[in-house]
């Protein structure tokens, strides 16, 4: 899945000129955290979060005392070197950059012009659209050999009952030999597959049936 499938267009933002205090109404009234700064053609100036604004702002106490706080631009507090994506990005890409920067939102950005942005709620909702754990099914984790064509076995074995697989996912067991593969079917019951899988000789994690998978 490419990012331009899943970013969020258009883009809620500001120009450097913009105030502290209009930031905070728009972060307000579209209730976000993440505001892009760009310049009159749209490309990329920086970045405001709800934090920067919030170390930014006066206290509640001294608020009277320090009202020209909030007219100062956002020029003087954005951060400028933002870690940005690109549309044609995958999604997975994109995770691995929130993970390596901890990073709350991913600007996307085409030949150097704002065109989309992702958040960590965007991503989630990804990946459980990716994972179809928002469907009704089952999951069944199943341990096979480190070897070509083991998930293509498996989901035949699969597709013989006439079930649906959702989703499948792939990782390493702590044994290098062995691999965990992860299906989302669907179907309630998943316990007839499972003796399939099994009298097929795969081993099955999940679901831990007694009588059935022990």
């Amino acid at each position: 899945m490419l990012v331009e499938q899943v970013m969020k267009t258009p883009v809620v933002t500001l120009r450097a000129t913009n105030t502290i205090a209009e930031a905070l109404q728009l972060l307000r009234h579209h209730r976000i955290r993440h505001l892009p700064v760009v310049d009159d053609e749209g490309h990329l100036l920086g970045l405001v979060t709800d934090r920067d604004l919030r170390d930014a702002s006066p206290s509640i106490f001294h608020l009277h005392e320090h009202l020209d706080d909030l007219q100062k631009p956002v020029s003087t507090m954005m951060k400028t070197d933002v870690v940005v994506g690109h549309p044609l990005d995958f999604v997975e890409e994109a995770a691995a950059l929130f993970y390596e920067h901890r990073i709350g939102c991913l600007p996307i950005v085409n030949n150097g012009k704002l065109v989309g942005i992702i958040t960590q709620t965007d991503l989630l909702r990804t990946f459980i659209e990716l994972t179809g754990v928002h469907q009704p099914g089952s999951q069944i984790e199943v341990k096979v050999p480190n070897e070509a064509g083991m998930l293509g076995k498996a989901a035949t074995i699969i597709g013989g009952r006439h079930i649906n697989i959702a989703s499948v996912l792939l990782y390493p067991d702590r044994d290098p030999n062995y691999k965990i593969l992860v299906f989302r079917v669907q179907t309630m019951n998943p316990i007839p597959l499972i003796r399939d899988l099994q009298n097929a000789g795969y081993r099955v994690l999940w679901p831990n049936l007694p009588g059935v998978t022990s």
